[in-house]
């Protein structure tokens, strides 16, 4: 039987060195953008603000204001990518080592592959799973992969509970946190014990990366900047773990990022355990370790794969989340001003938690255009091309550098486009600092969550900008014939604010066809299928598998040879060097051309031990998946599985 193509995640290896020459490229570019911005305001605020209308002139100023320091905080956060320190790969565990998987409600379909893969880890380590929704299921899922299995009584604090509570039972010098969703690759503890040959090492945190590459996150596009000219996978979350996490090394400020992480048990003994008073429990358990003098480090390579957010709902939650955690945190430990922390540390930490506020002006750029054209104000008193020639050039300077900065990771019309689908979220977020909102952890759906398509909900945010400007476009076009009382006295800046609505409309329109895009309008199949060509057997024909997940198949038959309903003996696939039968069900046939037909497979409930030889292939972690013959309704001893340490713990 030939085996065709399987899945493939490019990108994820760890980064060669950045070369001396395009790293100071990169400096000196960003250096003369920083400097030219530096000029080209000092112009604005004394040359060209008007006065007298204060209050459309002077948020202008402001926004360009805010522009600037966050282009200076990007320098400085992606100044240097390539100072972590090395580690020799620990082929020995340097102490006891648990794997600690989190989970509330995720389905098995989500489960099994992260268990799978943790349980095949090296070196030597135990696998707990940590069931914050205290199912049989998932019980019975653990035994049967050889993980132990831990819930408690109460559920209070969410996942930063859930490990405290884990850490009373646990006998282990390290953990690794791996979220329900996340499958290791098999040098995930290899590649990362090794640094804790330091004695004051904390944390190392991996980057996160996702197997679900036709998530709402996920565009493949063209890039302007590759001589090869394909198409390239832009990744939303990309910037941060490739960029800006490793550029934090040189800083001191790497952060734990709640999963891919190990973390050393004595520094989180020392601060008190993870935190638990605000919902991001990572950065802030991070900042109290740097207090007391523990160091971290992220290890630029994806060593684990999770789920990225599958529609716009999802992604708005988890932006909420995140964002309001990072003003929980400006609340309770303030990284700017507690004391422990380097002038270094504080300003990296605010290189992040001040990021959040950049969706405020957004919107106020999104604002301005119509307010101008609504009242006819003028904010800046200049001469137009004075004008244009001092802000065409810096602001290409800024999109130069930023590009540079970003190492080609943030595709300025992609990167645009979801700067404003997150606009919303961010603008709720935010203004938890001042309401002072209590929000209690919220874990983001994985898996299917419905049976329906429903098309995601344009934000309520982006709707009223775009009213707001197609009316202001409208009252534009009938002042300039003469339909309105309003004049406009300086027709260059009436003409400008046209052109930049008309940009703004753009944008806000393919942020509102994104939210909206069937592609994401949900998927029937539980688990994620991945895009395959692999030569099979049903029923001992031959067929063509063209995708798969551990719940199901579409295979390629000639039509009128498989029954609907039929139940299959076994789907025979050769996927990943593994020889693997299924049981299935046949519920679904369309036409697939040239006298074919696809033909939609269901895989019979249980076979655990066959879907986690599968999960393994899949998820290319090329480990032998420990499959322990536990009856599903056992409540004896859990058996030790051939990698783990023994239990200590009932």
């Amino acid at each position: 039987m030939a085996e065709s193509s399987t899945p493939k995640f490019p990108g994820g290896e760890l980064p060669p060195p950045e070369r001396p020459a395009t790293r100071n490229t990169t400096r000196v570019v960003a250096v003369i953008a920083l400097a030219a911005t530096f000029v080209y305001l000092a112009w604005r605020i004394t040359e060209t603000v008007n006065w007298s209308v204060w209050w459309v002139a002077v948020p202008l100023v402001v926004l360009e204001l805010h522009a600037a320091v966050s282009l200076a905080l990007f320098a400085y956060a992606a100044w240097d990518t390539t100072s972590a320190p090395e580690a020799a790969p620990a082929r020995i565990a340097p102490g006891r080592v648990a794997v600690l998987i989190p989970t509330y409600n995720e389905p098995v379909e989500v489960l099994l592959p992260t268990v799978a893969a943790a349980v095949a880890l090296e070196p030597t380590h135990e696998t707990w799973v940590l069931d914050d929704g205290n199912r049989p299921e998932t019980e019975a899922l653990a035994r049967k992969l050889g993980a132990h299995y831990l819930a408690r009584p109460t559920h209070e604090h969410a996942k930063a509970g859930n490990i405290n509570h884990a850490l009373e039972v646990v006998a282990a010098d390290f953990i690794a946190v791996l979220d329900a969703d996340h499958v290791a690759m098999p040098g995930f503890l290899v590649r990362t014990l090794g640094y804790f040959a330091d004695p004051r090492m904390a944390v190392v945190q991996t980057p996160q990366d996702f197997y679900n590459v036709e998530s709402f996150e996920h565009e493949r596009h063209q890039s302007w900047f590759k001589r090869n000219r394909e198409l390239q996978l832009f990744n939303e979350q990309e910037l941060f773990y490739r960029v800006i996490q490793p550029g934090k090394n040189r800083w001191g400020g790497a952060f734990w990022c709640g999963t891919g992480a190990v973390v050393r048990v004595d520094a989180l003994r020392e601060v008190g355990g993870v935190a638990v008073e605000t919902v991001t429990e990572d950065i802030h358990t991070t900042i109290r370790l740097h207090r007391r003098g523990w160091r971290s480090v992220y290890h630029n390579e994806v060593l684990a794969r999770g789920l990225a957010a599958a529609d716009s709902d999802q992604y708005a939650a988890q932006r909420v989340r995140w964002g309001t955690g990072a003003m929980q945190v400006l609340r309770v430990e303030n990284p700017l001003l507690v004391s422990g922390l380097t002038l270094r540390q504080r300003v990296s930490y605010a290189s992040t938690v001040l990021g959040w506020f950049e969706s405020w002006r957004s919107l106020g750029y999104l604002l301005i255009p119509p307010l101008v054209l609504f009242t006819g104000a003028v904010p800046i008193r200049a001469a137009p091309d004075t004008f244009l020639l001092a802000f065409g050039a810096t602001f290409l300077l800024q999109r130069l550098a930023l590009q540079r900065l970003a190492r080609g990771r943030a595709p300025a019309l992609l990167s645009t486009v979801f700067e404003l689908v997150r606009m919303q979220s961010n603008v709720r977020a935010t203004l938890t600092l001042i309401t002072r909102t209590r929000t209690s952890f919220s874990v983001t759906p994985k898996g299917r969550v419905g049976d329906d398509r429903r098309r995601g909900r344009v934000p309520v945010l982006l709707e009223v900008v775009l009213a707001l400007s197609l009316a202001a476009a409208g009252w534009f076009m009938a002042s300039a014939a003469g339909l309105t009382p309003l004049h406009y006295g300086v027709t260059w800046a009436a003409y400008g604010a046209a052109l930049w609505l008309v940009v703004n409309c753009a944008f806000v329109a393919a942020a509102a066809a994104r939210v909206r895009d069937e592609r994401f309008a949900g998927d029937r199949r539980a688990a994620v299928r991945f895009d395959v060509h692999i030569d099979a057997e049903l029923e001992r024909r031959p067929v063509i598998v063209d995708d798969i997940s551990l719940t199901g198949a579409r295979v390629v038959v000639p039509e009128g040879t498989i029954e609907i309903g039929l139940t299959t003996s076994e789907l025979r696939v050769q996927i990943g060097g593994d020889h693997i039968a299924l049981g299935a069900v046949v519920h679904s046939r369309r036409p697939a051309g040239k006298g074919n037909e696809a033909i939609g497979l269901e895989f019979a409930e249980g076979q655990d031990d066959v879907r986690s030889r599968l999960a393994l292939a899949l998820f290319q972690t090329n480990a032998d998946p420990i499959l322990v013959p536990v009856p599903m309704e056992s409540d004896g001893d859990l058996p030790a599985a051939n990698r783990s340490m023994p239990s200590t713990a009932a």
